[in-house]
């Protein structure tokens, strides 16, 4: 009873969607849009709702008549999948992680984002924890961390961690190094492919490539 109370509250803060809507290039967002998107709950049940993903704030976000919301927890709870524009977000220890090739092992990648205040300095890779979190901290409290655009001078610095199905565990690596540590009986294989092709960590495309490499011999 309590989760179809739910499912109902929910669905009625949802809409039928089609095509897309929202600026293109949205620095901390995953998909250059929103777009018309369907979730899967846990009960089978499937609703429709213009979404994104926001890796600043690490939600799932949907637009109600141009208002930008986050999923809350207890509706997080009931979600099985997301669906947009083809690409599938699945819910994992309570994260959204975009299973990018379903293998023996399914990768999945996992969007966060560092934010660079306006006058701050920074080294490679981005801020250091103190600073993105301070800075975080000043565009949660305006409530603007879900807008379209940052304010200006804020500058949103994206990446991704992977992960993969190891053993039936979950494992994550965050550069070439840390894969073959993962791989570590496959650790040759690995150097010959980067050594053949143009293996890109930030190319999720070159890092598919290499599991199916890696799976395949």
């Amino acid at each position: 009873m309590k989760n179809t109370i739910y499912c109902l509250i929910f669905s009625l803060m949802l809409i039928p969607v089609y095509g897309q809507i929202g600026s293109s290039g949205l620095s901390h967002y995953v998909l250059p849009q929103f777009s018309g998107g369907d979730i899967l709950m846990k009960n089978g049940q499937h609703l429709k709702a213009w979404l994104n993903y926001n890796s600043l704030s690490e939600q799932m976000i949907f637009d109600e008549n141009g208002k930008k919301l986050a999923i809350t927890e207890n509706q997080l709870s009931l979600i099985d999948t997301v669906y947009i524009n083809n690409r599938k977000f699945c819910r994992i220890d309570n994260t959204f992680l975009e299973l990018l090739y379903a293998s023996e092992h399914n990768l999945y990648a996992e969007y966060k984002c560092r934010l660079e205040a306006p006058g701050t300095t920074s080294g490679y890779g981005g801020n250091s924890q103190t600073s993105s979190n301070t800075s975080f901290t000043s565009i949660e409290e305006r409530g603007i961390q879900y807008e379209l655009s940052l304010p200006d001078g804020y500058k949103a610095k994206p990446y991704t961690i992977y992960w993969l199905k190891l053993d039936g565990k979950m494992a994550n690596f965050k550069n070439i190094n840390q894969l073959i540590k993962l791989f570590s009986d496959k650790k040759e294989l690995i150097k010959s492919f980067k050594k053949n092709h143009e293996l890109d960590y930030n190319n999720q495309e070159s890092i598919i490539e290499l599991i199916k490499y890696l799976e395949a011999t």
